[in-house]
């Protein structure tokens, strides 16, 4: 069963998400934030079509502790936020990791592929 991709956000986040053929979007209006996206959140968490879930990152600090905590330990559908800037990469890599179990950027098996390529 495929499943499919959910944004949750602000009519500005979501509508190039919409663009691009996302169709489970959650709008949640920046001044309703604080009120409306938890519910937004809980539907998108207890949707069993979604695999993946989408939001900025800024969007978490808007959560109450309880589904905040729901997010970060979800692993069906997946959490992935974007923006916020600070995190980048490494922020993604976590996210990656969290979901799969494995740090698929290990260092120490690019350190061991380097090796073994030297010897070749």
């Amino acid at each position: 069963m495929s499943q499919e991709i959910a944004v949750i956000g602000s009519p500005a986040f979501t509508t190039g998400f919409q663009l691009a053929g996302v169709r489970k979007v959650e709008n949640v209006a920046d001044d309703e934030k604080d009120d409306d996206l938890d519910a937004a959140v809980e539907a998108v968490l207890a949707d069993e079509d979604v695999g993946i879930a989408v939001m900025h990152d800024d969007d978490l600090a808007h959560l109450s502790r309880g589904v905040r905590q729901s997010v970060e330990a979800s692993v069906e559908p997946t959490f992935v936020t974007i923006g916020g800037g600070a995190s980048g990469a490494s922020g993604l890599r976590d996210q990656i990791k969290r979901a799969i179990g494995i740090d698929l950027m290990d260092d120490d098996d690019d350190a061991s592929a380097a090796d073994t390529e030297a010897g070749d």
